[in-house]
């Protein structure tokens, strides 16, 4: 399913119009799950952080025993060139994809360098600065790396992101705080979660039950230069519902105000516009 529109592939050495077929039926990514992919932004002429999102993918290939083909450099070269066919006011997702082709032992683990990569484009429009999204609880929770790939940003996690997001769909709201093995805040379905309580920002301690995001960190950073205080600390659904203001970190949407979790509606929004501004500041000027 395309996510966007205007798309480019780079797939087998070069550049391809459109959403183009890049997986076999045998392919080891198609049945047995393994791929993985990472999502970076275009919009207002800057790609802010792509270097890290790039090198990321890689880490999540080796993650997940898929062997990675190209270096975080060389895909860079690979995005700007596919990037210079979108004008500077046009925003666009990039997203670098990794995927094995053969198994080996009885066919489950993926098979050693043997790997496919993509790297697709799609123009997709930037939400508004002044959007918000509602919260509530879900039954999913994250799990551990003892369960599954959690170090990784694979495709074969996001089904239980579905379950989560189509919960609270189901219950009226946007999308879903989850919890971790221990029963505490881990991010939401989509995104990283940050708490604002008496100026001073909060977002749960990476665990190791969630990818603690590029754009997360980048907050942060941010946020400190400011001279805010930032804690990464356990959260509890209590501490949700006592904040000031609660809002998600990811990169497509960099910011995302929440105006209400469950039965709590927040009233300020002053913090969470603040580090919108930062983010934009940096990204723009770095």
């Amino acid at each position: 399913m395309a996510f966007g529109t205007n798309i480019r592939t780079w797939f087998e050495g070069q550049w391809h119009a459109g959403d183009i077929p890049v997986m076999r039926a045998a392919d080891h990514g198609i049945w047995q799950g393994s791929s993985v992919f990472d999502g970076a932004r275009l919009f207002d002429g800057v790609t802010p952080d792509l270097d890290l999102h790039l090198a990321r993918v890689n880490r999540s290939a080796a993650a997940l025993m898929i062997t990675p083909t190209v270096t975080p450099e060389d895909m860079l070269e690979i995005a700007r060139e596919g990037l210079r066919a979108y004008g500077k006011h046009q925003s666009v997702y990039i997203r670098p994809m990794y995927w094995a082709v053969d198994g080996s032992e009885l066919g489950i683990a993926p098979a050693e360098n043997s790997t496919r990569f993509a790297l697709c484009l799609e123009e997709v429009p930037m939400p508004p600065a002044n959007g918000a999204t509602t919260v509530t609880r879900t039954r999913f929770r994250r799990p551990v790396l003892e369960d599954a790939v959690c170090n990784a940003k694979a495709g074969c996690l996001y089904p239980n992101n579905a379950r989560m997001l189509v919960e609270a769909k189901g219950k009226g709201f946007g999308n879903a705080l989850v919890a971790d093995a221990m029963g505490n805040l881990a991010e939401s379905a989509t995104a990283n979660v940050f708490l604002v309580k008496d100026g001073e920002v909060f977002t749960p301690i990476a665990n190791g039950t969630f990818l603690s995001g590029i754009t997360r960190a980048r907050h942060i950073a941010n946020l400190r230069a400011d001279g805010i205080a930032v804690h990464e600390t356990v959260l509890t659904f209590d501490d949700v519902h006592a904040a000031d203001e609660l809002f998600l970190s990811g990169n497509f949407a960099k910011v995302t105000s929440v105006s209400r979790f469950d039965d709590t509606t927040y009233k300020t929004r002053k913090m969470t516009d603040h580090i919108r501004s930062l983010y934009m500041d940096w990204a723009l000027s770095a």
